[in-house]
């Protein structure tokens, strides 16, 4: 198979779909691999670094995607890329279709098979990739979070950690998972006061275990949602439900109780945040202000630190690359359940439950959608 690795075209997207070490993997196999000429200058990785990889190198973005039998990339294709793409392609990135219709609407039209990292599940009930960016947003929210509290930021002024007599922020992390458990692990190594709510009793249960009682426990709901916000500095929106928009925990109300100079961090942005005053935002202009609460929704937070995201990336995605390429799509996702729950766009067919839900479109079960273009 010929994987073409097109350069990320999105505003202070950095990252790669695949490192050299991936593409070196790829060629072992047998599989060609066509490179965008500076796609992975951004992280330090050169032409020559492909090229020793044995990749070739491609000029623009066109000859990749005229090329190519599968594309990897990292980021939902832009509206331009979306044109690009032919029937019978298969696109292999992140996607995050429920909050997104038009590129929802050119996949279709395009004809593609469309595997969304972000939906693909493990034999733990887990996202294996989507694990490793969840690692990594959930880490940079604090950092971000942080600096934006600076009072020269919009913030409140307020020092994570405090000092001896002053008291330490509160930060409070609405969802346990993988990125609320990362981002209140690394506001609790700066010395913050930290709250996590999740609406599972086990999950919470399971994190009071981990951190012996540092990190405060409680039962998502909007009696404690209201609370907590109300005397937090910070507040990380960590909810995830696969493949469907976020739901909204925090109105525009809501803030009004919130002390002045207080941080929303959204890290639900790209499933459509959880914060009803979210919209998108890029590393260049990362915040604004709405009634006097400073928010941060970069929708791809990750890409700030694109060196150490897109090395994590690989690690996570490559097994299942090989496994596209070595097969085939078809035969991949037929032989692999996990790997077709990945499976969003097929052929003209929304093949995600959710995304179809969302959006408005008839639900084709993905086996029906494969066996159909087989």
């Amino acid at each position: 198979m010929l994987i073409g690795v097109p350069k990320e075209i999105k505003v202070h997207e950095y990252r790669v779909g695949l490192t050299p070490s991936g593409v070196r993997e790829l060629v072992v196999h047998g599989h060609e691999v066509v490179v965008q000429s500076q796609a992975g200058l951004g992280v330090g990785f050169t032409d020559e670094h492909y090229i020793q990889a044995g990749a070739s190198i491609a000029s623009g973005a066109q000859e990749i995607f005229a090329r190519a039998d599968m594309i990897c990339k990292v980021k939902e294709p832009q509206a331009i890329e979306c044109r690009m793409l032919r029937p019978g392609q298969l696109l292999f990135t992140y996607l995050h279709l429920a909050p997104d219709p038009e590129q929802t609407r050119l996949l279709v039209e395009s004809g593609a098979i469309a595997v969304a990292y972000e939906t693909v599940t493990d034999d733990k009930g887990g996202l294996p990739l989507l694990a490793p960016m969840s690692e990594v947003a959930g880490r940079m929210a604090i950092q971000a979070g942080a600096h934006a509290l600076e009072k020269a930021q919009g913030g409140r002024g307020v020092l994570l950690g405090g000092v001896p007599g002053v008291a330490p922020a509160k930060v409070v992390v609405l969802g346990g998972g993988v990125v609320g458990l990362n981002a209140a692990r690394m506001a609790m190594g700066l010395g913050a006061d930290v709250a996590i709510l999740d609406k599972s009793l086990p999950r919470l249960k399971e994190i009071d275990m981990l951190f012996g009682g540092r990190i405060k426990t409680l039962m998502s709901n909007g009696v404690n949602i209201d609370e907590s916000i109300r005397e937090a500095d910070m507040v990380i929106g960590a909810v995830l439900i696969p493949g469907a928009a976020a739901p909204k925990l925090v109105t525009r109300k809501m803030l009004g109780s919130m002390k002045p100079g207080a941080v929303l961090v959204d890290v639900a942005i790209d499933q459509g945040g959880c914060f009803e005053t979210s919209r998108p935002t890029t590393h260049k202009e990362p915040t604004y202000v709405v009634d006097g609460i400073v928010h941060y929704c970069v929708a791809n937070m990750p890409g700030g630190v694109a060196r150490t995201a897109t090395m994590a990336l690989t690690n996570a995605t490559l097994p299942y690359a090989l496994e596209l390429a070595d097969k085939g799509w078809a035969r991949a996702l037929l032989d692999n359940a996990h790997l077709r729950d990945g499976l969003n766009v097929c052929c003209g067919q929304v093949t995600y439950a959710a995304v179809a839900n969302a959006l408005g479109y008839p639900f084709i079960k993905p086996l029906d959608a494969i066996k159909a273009a087989g």
